[in-house]
């Protein structure tokens, strides 16, 4: 556990604080934010892991040459060890590991830039580790030399690529082994040439090549059902199973979130649950996967193709992508159902495993037959428990009447020792049979409070009184009447709060009518202003559990978990008191008599208890959860939208018809990516197919500068652009938006179009005809920039290039660019595109994204012949049905082995699908003359550039011959290929013809209403096989250009916000000002001032004033913003009326009796007071609060010296950290006569800090006077005669307060200081983290837990890491290690990073 202490006037100086550092459990690679550096791709811990894995192999093999040994295992050596018995060599060898994680050194590379040995004190070395802030013109853009996987420590990037030259790529390795043992390579017993032997587990698991890998590859299994049944077992085939699931999911679908059905009639409620069993039935019998089910079934699920939220119309003319959430839903509803019937049967085979042992032990005939009727009761209740709450109910039932105990150790196993609770401790004493004589049983009460069953006979009270039984039960442990009572009230009150019919009643109760309030804290209440995230949730009054459908609770936690709110949920008070008296009416007796009505007083007694401390309180927790799990669900569609928006988005098209010649040939885009200078602004130039063809730099485009020479570099890059664009001819023209730059870069390039346009339209082909030159959103391309895909597929270029391409290619076709950041590596997770995303892990993340991929990719199709020759447009392969990321991986090299396929059929014949798989994915994959294909001499059936799967070819054969017989009325057809295809292009040439044929009268008089929907698909893709059913691509709308452009938005620059102007150019009647976001801001006098309309502007202002001002408006097309500085308008309390929750009621009286509490404990510290005699220009008597109140309007490091609340023996040092955080150190005084009243009230003859003691008086003051002495207004008056030293330590000041403050300021200057709680620098972090996954994010902050420290925060993957730093006069302490300045304590962190740190490392 960590150790931790709090500096207080209480405890004395800043003591031991342990280093607290959170596991970092990703998966992912550990990299670090460097100041141009990167560190290792893998971890030291795995290093150290791998060569102990090294070890052990070389062991074995040793082994293998003399006879097997007995051996220890790693649990009983690790207790032989801790008991101080020695082990034999090979023991402590074999568990290397064991000793380095108790701290042992190990030599490693820290994983920093080979540039970092030299001296600490260099400046430059230093500016090289810091990440550059951005400057002036825009972000720092810094290139980057990322390693790919696995590359090792220390090693150049140059040395890396000739490595690959030499011996080529890993994964061509990896499958070369695979090759060589697959065409038969044999095996010893040993399993000598394995490839777990021979490779890191950790890039067989990476590249998809284990034996669990193979398995799924080689089974004839869609591959997303596979992974999907080894977590939750093999489904039930049994149709009473299918059925009673079908029944559960559509319970579930009535009121589940975020995907809830509408309510409906009895027929419809019969038909989704028809349509729910075929789902299963197609998903666990038949194994096909789910797209092929949504697009080739539908007449068997069409319930559950309707959009709840879209309506019942669909257009089958003009289709559009549909993302099918109901059909996802009760797939998710099905993976928890088969975990829920997995977790009943485990927990049932243990139920009797334990009960037989329970058995064994029982020799009372009576107890034995009580317990077996229990037994039965709660395998009954296990039974039908329909939801893992209830299946927790009954299983704290079953452990609490059937805990293990001590059972197993007759058997020779030992169990870890278990704390014994207050309910087993009575059970053991005899207390069962006094709770036994209550009356009514715990289940008796739980089936007629639920309504169960009524009311049975009434019991009849014993004649005895409560205390009269009790008192036969007194023992050691309960030696009178009321504590046997009490033992026996605890006993039936748990009994009643584990009874799975009363948790489920007053579960219901309590989720109907709870209701939830909140309100701010003194901190909240300062903090949260009306723009604040919180602002929303800063008083709500009564909101039931069921309004919550946003994300508002997961705020609600966040600021609750920050200390900025109170919240309170609890059953009204009516509610609360109805539950009471129902449940006093279902347990208590009847009876009239005396004793009745002590045994019912008993009972009511143990309802409190059971009801109010145990029930309601373990609900509010269940609540807390519920809220969390609805709202993460709620943010998770949310999370999904956003990225539907961004997928399900058409590649971009020309406006002008006459140049679609081919509607499927992407343009040629020309894509630039503004840059500072290193690197410079790019420009990239890209085919159709999204391979570079050139690049150009013109860091001099958009220059400003009137200089000469800065004017001719200009002219010179305009002059290259212009030759650029003349020698490619691009189609469209997309820009980078990332800051003010983009509008005059934007600007330039419409300049050097209309000089090509004036001075050269010969050059300009018909292409360029109405060029486009628009805005893009960087965000993505950004994450491409610093992912391993770029570096794997553009690897020589650098990374404003691959940014420029990723801009591209988005354009060009955004599914395949979305899909190829979906790898292994999961980096299209760092594309933030939810605010609140932060609440949602990784994985609920990425299986959001998987299934919008999913949806999307199917409904769109794959042309197989062109995405194989180009390696980014087969990134969707891996999401086609049947397909997965492995049997995608194998299908992509069997087609490069192939150059090119020309019939569906291949895939089954050829390249090694099986029948199921190719069942699932074949009517997505498009087979077309595309890429190698276009040369092919074989004949490409046009039924395979169809989305018609090849099981209805027989059907779409016939149909499209009716069809053309029905239009051209010719009946002589022939049955070959050629005459097939003729027909259909016959056909599309007369598509209004085609378009009129009906469908439904056809299917009528053929027979086939079946197949209605079949049918219907069949006639679309006759019209046009693979239409693209995306929605348009649409250039950024005014709003998004302007957030992009001033990195903005509603929420951090809106009307009403208070902003700091500088005045820039002032005029008669307005002035201009540029505001703390880099726009430019616009005052008029007007808006100056209540009494300035008749003055002149220059009077009033002058270049340089800095201004507090509101936004009045702001011009989003000129980035202009209209500004206010009137008392009328600045006194304007904002409150958007629009966004209020209903229940949003502001109660200051809550706040307004805490600001009195602690008024009166100010008063009360100041009423015990006692001031010193002492004079000093550092010292005032004043108490703690008023020292703080005294700092707080004056800069950080400022001290003052008072008197302690410890006593007279002691004087405090309160120092100001920073705004809101003080430390205050003890000083002890030593040389003091204790019997001596005026020497106590004296300073001491030493002073002592911490360890620094303070007893040399040379450099005091002494001041002796005759005196008579009284304290007035804080003071001490002197007057009269006497003599009286003065004396206070200057060298206090001077050796302890000033070097230690020097150090303060040192660290709250350095560049990577940020202010704010642990809890803000995480979040800040994180999003550092999320623009610039490649680096570590990293920042110095104050230590509000902890006042006089400071933490380090830093992120390597995803989970901020911190680490507390001693400040002290001699300098700062990190790691047990004392450094003079911060730049020498940031070399030692970027040498030791990755040093191993333990519990028992502390800062003193």
């Amino acid at each position: 556990m960590v150790r931790k202490a709090i500096v207080s006037e209480d405890e004395g100086d800043f003591e031991d604080q342990d280093v607290e550092r959170e596991d970092d459990d990703e998966d992912g690679l550990d990299e670090y934010e460097k100041d141009d550096f990167i560190v290792d791709d893998v971890d030291e811990e795995d290093e150290e892991e791998l060569g102990e894995d090294r070890n052990d192999d070389g062991a074995r093999r040793k082994k293998k040459k003399r006879k097997k040994d007995f051996q220890l295992d790693e649990d009983d050596v690790l207790l032989l060890q801790e008991a101080n018995i020695p082990i034999s060599r090979e023991a402590d060898n074999k568990f290397k590991r064991l000793k380095k994680v108790k701290g042992e050194p190990e030599e490693e590379h820290s994983g920093f830039s080979d540039d970092d040995d030299g001296d600490m004190d260099d400046e430059d070395d230093m500016d090289d580790f810091i990440v550059e802030d951005a400057d002036e013109a825009g972000p720092s853009m810094r290139r980057q030399n990322v390693k790919k996987s696995g590359q090792a420590t220390g090693v150049s990037s140059s040395g890396i690529q000739d490595a690959h030259e030499i011996f080529g790529d890993v994964q061509d390795l990896l499958n070369q082994r695979r090759e060589n043992r697959d065409r038969g390579r044999r095996y010893d017993e040993t399993g000598e040439g394995r490839l777990e032997d021979e490779f890191e587990p950790s890039l067989l698991v990476k590249k998809y090549m284990t034996e669990t890998d193979d398995q799924i590859r080689e089974n004839d299994i869609p591959e997303r059902i596979q992974i999907s049944e080894r977590s939750t077992g093999p489904p039930s085939l049994d149709v009473g199973d299918i059925k009673a699931e079908a029944t559960w999911i559509r319970k579930q679908l009535e009121y589940a979130v975020p995907v809830k059905m509408p309510a409906c009639g009895e027929q419809e409620t019969e038909e989704l649950e028809d349509h729910i069993r075929n789902f299963l039935n197609f998903i666990h019998v038949q194994k096909l996967d789910l797209p092929f089910v949504a697009m080739y079934r539908k007449e068997n699920i069409s319930s559950l193709l309707k959009d709840p939220e879209a309506g019942d119309y669909v257009d089958r003319e003009k289709p559009s992508l549909k993302w099918h959430k109901v059909l996802w839903a009760v797939r998710e509803l099905d993976k928890k159902w088969l975990l829920l019937q997995k977790r009943k049967n485990t927990l049932l085979a243990y139920y009797n495993k334990r009960f037989e042992e329970e058995s064994r032990r029982i020799y009372d005939d009576t107890r034995l037959s009580l317990n077996k009727q229990l037994f039965v009761s709660i395998v009954d209740m296990l039974d039908q428990a329909e939801s893992e709450r209830e299946v927790d109910d009954v299983d704290s039932k079953f452990n609490l009447h059937f805990s293990p105990g001590e059972a197993g150790v007759d058997e020779g196993k030992f169990k870890t020792p278990k704390r014994k609770s207050h309910y087993g401790v009575c059970n053991k004493a005899g207390l069962w049979e006094v709770a036994s004589k209550f009356g009514c049983s715990s289940e008796q009460f739980g089936l007629q409070i639920s309504s169960v069953a009524m009311k049975g006979d009434e019991f009849e009270d014993l004649k005895e009184t409560p205390e009269e039984v009790a008192s036969n039960f007194t023992c050691a442990e309960f030696d009178s009447p009321q504590s046997v009572l009490k033992g026996a009230r605890h006993m039936i009150a748990v009994e009643i709060s584990c009874e799975p019919c009363v948790k489920k009643h007053f579960r219901s109760v309590y989720f109907d009518n709870a209701v939830v309030s909140t309100c701010p804290t003194t901190t909240g209440n300062t903090v949260i202003d009306v723009f604040h995230q919180f602002a929303g949730v800063k008083w709500l009054r009564n909101k039931p559990l069921n309004k919550f459908e946003d994300a508002q609770w997961l705020l609600i936690q966040k600021a609750e978990a920050e200390k900025l709110l109170q919240v309170t949920i609890k059953l009204p008070d009516e509610i609360l008191s109805k539950l009471m008296s129902d449940s006093q009416e279902k347990y208590l007796s009847c009876g009239v008599s005396s004793s009745a009505q002590l045994w019912n007083e008993q009972r009511k007694l143990i309802l409190e208890d059971a009801i109010l401390k145990i029930i309601l309180p373990a609900l509010g927790k269940e609540a807390r959860l519920l809220l969390t799990s609805r709202s993460k669900n709620w943010l998770l569609m949310e999370y999904g939208k956003r990225l539907w928006d961004k997928v399900s988005v058409a590649p971009y098209r020309r406006k002008k018809s006459e140049i679609t010649s081919d509607d499927e040939v992407a343009p040629r885009v020309m894509t630039c990516c503004w840059g500072p200078g290193k690197p410079a602004t790019t420009f990239v130039m890209l085919d159709s197919f999204g391979e570079i063809v050139d690049v150009l730099e013109a860091g001099s485009i958009s220059l400003k500068s009137q200089n000469v020479t800065d004017q001719q570099r200009k002219k010179h890059d305009q002059q290259n652009l212009l030759r650029f664009m003349t020698e490619h001819q691009p189609e469209v023209v997309v820009l980078g938006a990332t800051n003010f730059t983009c509008t005059r870069l934007k600007e330039n390039i419409y300049e050097i179009v209309f000089k090509m346009v004036e001075e050269n339209p010969r050059d300009m082909g018909h292409d360029m005809d109405g060029l486009s030159v628009f805005y893009g959103d960087e965000s993505l391309p950004r994450v491409y920039e610093n992912s391993h895909t770029s570096s794997e597929q553009i690897p020589s270029q650098q990374g404003i290039v691959k940014r420029a391409v990723a801009l591209g290619r988005y354009i060009q076709n955004p599914l395949a660019m979305v899909a190829a950041l979906c790898g292994t590596e999961k980096e299209i997770l760092s594309w933030k595109l939810s605010p609140l995303e932060s609440f949602l892990n990784a994985d609920e993340k990425y299986e959001m994204v998987e299934q919008i991929m999913v949806d999307v990719t199917n409904q769109v199709g794959l042309d197989l012949n062109l995405a194989s020759n180009h390696e980014w447009l087969l990134a969707p392969l891996k999401f086609i049905s049947g397909l997965g990321p492995r049997k995608a991986a194998s299908l992509h090299r069997s087609l490069l082995r192939a150059g090119a396929i020309v019939t569906r059929k291949d895939l089954l014949t050829s390249h090694g699908l099986g029948r199921k798989v190719f069942i699932s994915a074949a009517g997505f994959l498009r087979i077309r003359r595309s890429g190698l294909a276009v040369s092919a001499n074989q004949f490409v059936d046009i039924l395979d550039d169809t989305r018609i799967h090849p099981e209805s070819y027989a059907l779409a054969q016939a149909m499209t011959k009716d069809i053309y017989k029905a239009i051209a009325g010719d009946d002589n057809l022939e049955d070959d290929d050629d005459a097939f295809e003729m027909t259909v292009e016959n056909l599309r040439d007369r598509p209004s013809a085609l378009g009129s044929f009906s469908v439904d009268e056809y299917a009528k008089d053929s027979d086939c209403m079946s197949k209605i929907e079949t049918l219907h698909d069949i006639k679309r893709e006759m019209i046009q096989g693979f239409q693209d059913w995306r929605k348009p691509y649409e250039e950024l709308s005014q709003d998004d250009e302007f957030h992009l452009i001033s990195g903005e938005n509603d929420d951090s620059l809106g009307e009403g916000r208070i902003v700091k102007a500088t005045v820039r150019r002032v005029q008669a009647q307005r002035a201009i000002c540029s505001i703390e976001l880099g726009l430019s801001g616009m005052l008029t006098r007007e808006d100056y001032s209540d009494d300035c309309r008749d003055s002149d502007l220059t009077e009033k202002l002058h270049e340089g004033d800095v201004l507090t001002c509101k936004i009045k408006s702001i011009l989003k097309d000129r980035y202009q913003v209209f500004l206010t500085c009137r008392e009328q308008d600045m006194r304007k309390k904002q409150q958007n009326l629009e966004t209020l929750d209903p229940y949003y009621h502001e109660d200051q009286s809550s706040l307004r009796s805490e600001e009195d509490k602690a008024r009166k404990e100010k008063e009360l510290a100041r009423k015990h007071f006692k001031p010193r005699m002492i004079v000093h220009p550092h010292f005032q008597n004043i108490t703690a609060d008023e020292a703080m109140e005294f700092l707080a309007g004056k800069d950080p490091g400022e001290s003052l010296i008072r008197p302690s609340s410890r006593g007279p023996s002691y004087l405090t040092l309160t120092l100001k950290i920073h705004n809101g955080v003080y430390a205050h150190k003890d000083i002890l005084e030593g040389g003091k006569d204790h019997k001596d009243i005026a020497s106590l009230l004296r300073i001491g003859k030493t002073l002592k800090i911490g360890e620094d003691t303070f007893e040399d008086l040379d450099e005091s003051v002494m001041m002796e006077y005759s005196c008579t002495l009284f304290f007035f207004n804080k003071h001490w008056i002197f007057t009269g005669s006497g003599v009286i030293s003065l004396l206070i330590g200057l060298q206090v000041v001077h050796r302890y307060v000033d070097p230690l403050v020097g150090h303060l300021k040192a660290v709250l200057n350095y560049r990577k200081f940020k202010m704010g709680t642990k809890a803000e620098i995480d979040e800040i972090l994180r999003a550092e983290k999320l623009e610039n996954p490649m680096r570590i994010a990293y920042c110095f902050s104050i230590s509000h837990e902890h006042p006089g420290a400071l933490i380090l925060t830093y992120i390597r993957s995803s989970n901020p890491h911190h680490e507390y730093i001693g400040l002290y006069p001699k300098g700062l302490k990190f790691r047990k290690q004392m450094f003079e300045d911060v730049n020498r304590l940031m070399a030692y962190f970027q040498q030791h990073i990755n040093d191993p740190i333990h519990e028992s490392q502390s800062i003193q």
